[in-house]
C-alpha cells in the first residue's frame, strides 16, 4: 500500500453525499440532515461509484460512512419517491432498488476496512448500508431498526439475511413488531460490532486516518451496556417459534409477560399482508446460503409489492396524509391465505435481479 503520510484530498461536494479523503482514509458522509439523511437513487449511485473507485486504489487503507446532522446515520429509503413512484407502476423503484441491493452485497464483501458510525437513527435503507460492513459502530443514541411492516411493505437491504441469522427468534420480533432497539441490542443480535461512546466518534475518525482499522476502534471502543432486549428471549424464543403469524399472535396475546402482550397489539397494527410475507421471507432466508441469495429473494418480494396496494396505503396513512389510520387489505391475519403469500416470492423471468448467479459470492456472516 502507498504512504499517504499526512496528505489531505480537498472535500468532493455532491450535495447529497460528500467525499472526503484525508490520509489513508475514504470518507463517505451522508447529507441530508433535514431528511435524516434518507437515501435517494442518486445517492445509492454515488456511494456505489465512490467504493468502485476506493476499492482499486491502494491508497485508500479504510472507508467510513457517516451520517450529516445531529439525528441519525440514515432513516432509510425515500418512501415519499417510493410512494409516488408506486402510485404510477413502480418501474422508478425497481431501478431503485436494484442498484441499492446490489450495492448492499458490494459492502458485504468489500475488499477493504468498511467503518459505519450507526449514530442516532438507523432505519431500513440505513442497516443496508452499515451493518453489512465489516466495522459496525454503535453509540448510546443509537436506534437501528426495520419499520416496514408499518407501511405495509417488508424488511429488505438484505434485512431479512441479517435478521434470520439473530439468536433464536430475536430478528423475528424486531421485524414483525417494526420496532427499534438500541446499540446494545445491535451488538447482540448481530447488527453491530463495537460500541463507542457518540462524543469519541470524531477522534475515532481522525485516527482512521493514520492508523488501521482495528487499532483505531479497539483505542475507543468499550463495552456496551446490557441488551435488555436478551432478557427478553425467553419468551420471544417461545412466542415466535410458529411458522404462522396468527399463531404468533395468539402465542404473544396469552404469554404472562405485558412486553409480550405490547408486542402482540403491535403487530396487529402493522399491513397483516406484509406481516405475513416478512415472515415467511424470514424463514425462506434462514435456509439460503448467501446474502446475494437473499437479495434476489428481497427484490421479488419489493417488486411484487410496489404492484399492490399496501404500500401506497401504508406510506399515504403514515407519511402522506398522517393520518394513522391505513385501511389494509385484507383487514387481518386470519384472511391472509397461503397462495396470497407464496405469490409474492414468485419469479420474475427476465426481471430477476440475479446477483447470486453473477456474483457467485458468499456473505462472510452467512451461518
Amino acid at each position: 500500500m502507498a504512504a499517504m503520510d499526512d496528505v489531505t484530498h480537498p472535500v468532493v461536494n455532491s450535495g447529497e453525499v460528500l467525499v472526503d479523503r484525508r490520509g489513508q482514509l475514504g470518507h463517505i458522509v451522508l447529507n441530508r440532515p433535514k431528511a435524516i439523511n434518507a437515501l435517494t437513487h442518486a445517492m445509492v449511485r454515488t456511494i456505489a461509484a465512490t467504493l468502485d473507485e476506493w476499492e482499486k486504489d491502494d491508497s485508500v487503507a479504510t472507508v467510513l460512512i457517516t451520517g450529516a446532522g445531529e439525528r441519525g446515520l440514515c432513516a432509510g429509503g425515500d418512501i415519499v419517491a417510493i410512494y409516488t413512484d408506486a402510485k404510477a407502476g413502480g418501474d422508478n423503484s425497481a431501478g431503485f432498488w436494484a442498484d441499492e441491493y446490489a450495492l448492499n452485497a458490494h459492502i458485504a464483501r468489500y475488499s477493504k476496512p468498511y467503518v459505519a458510525f450507526m449514530d442516532g437513527v438507523v432505519l431500513g435503507g440505513g442497516v443496508g448500508i452499515s451493518a453489512h460492513g465489516s466495522v459496525r459502530i454503535v453509540t448510546e443514541r443509537t436506534r437501528v431498526g426495520m419499520p416496514e411492516t408499518g407501511i405495509g411493505f417488508v424488511p429488505d437491504v438484505g434485512g431479512t439475511f441479517l435478521l434470520s441469522r439473530a439468536p433464536g427468534e430475536l430478528g423475528t420480533h424486531l421485524a414483525l413488531t417494526a420496532g427499534a432497539v438500541t446499540g446494545s441490542d445491535a451488538i447482540a443480535i448481530g447488527l453491530a460490532d463495537h460500541f463507542v461512546p457518540s462524543d469519541a466518534l470524531a477522534s475515532l475518525a481522525v485516527a482512521l486516518e493514520t492508523q488501521p482499522a482495528a487499532d483505531a476502534v479497539a483505542a475507543f471502543a468499550s463495552a456496551p451496556p446490557a441488551s435488555a432486549l436478551l432478557d427478553q428471549r425467553h419468551w420471544i424464543d417461545a412466542c415466535y417459534a410458529p411458522a404462522d403469524a396468527s399463531q404468533i399472535v395468539a402465542r404473544l396475546a396469552a404469554c404472562p409477560d405485558e412486553a409480550a402482550r405490547d408486542a402482540a397489539a403491535t403487530i396487529l397494527t402493522k399491513s397483516p399482508t406484509a406481516v405475513s410475507v416478512t415472515l415467511e421471507s424470514l424463514r425462506r432466508a434462514r435456509v439460503l446460503a448467501s446474502l446475494e441469495e437473499v437479495l434476489d429473494q428481497e427484490y421479488r418480494v419489493s417488486l411484487h409489492l410496489v404492484a399492490g396496494t399496501e404500500l401506497v396505503e401504508g406510506v399515504r396513512a403514515q407519511v402522506i396524509d398522517k393520518d394513522r389510520t391505513p385501511h389494509w387489505m385484507p383487514a387481518t391475519l386470519g384472511e391472509v391465505t397461503g397462495p396470497d403469500i407464496e405469490a409474492y416470492f414468485e419469479g420474475l423471468g427476465p426481471r430477476e435481479l440475479g446477483l447470486s448467479p453473477t456474483t457467485g459470492a458468499t456473505d462472510r456472516r452467512t451461518s
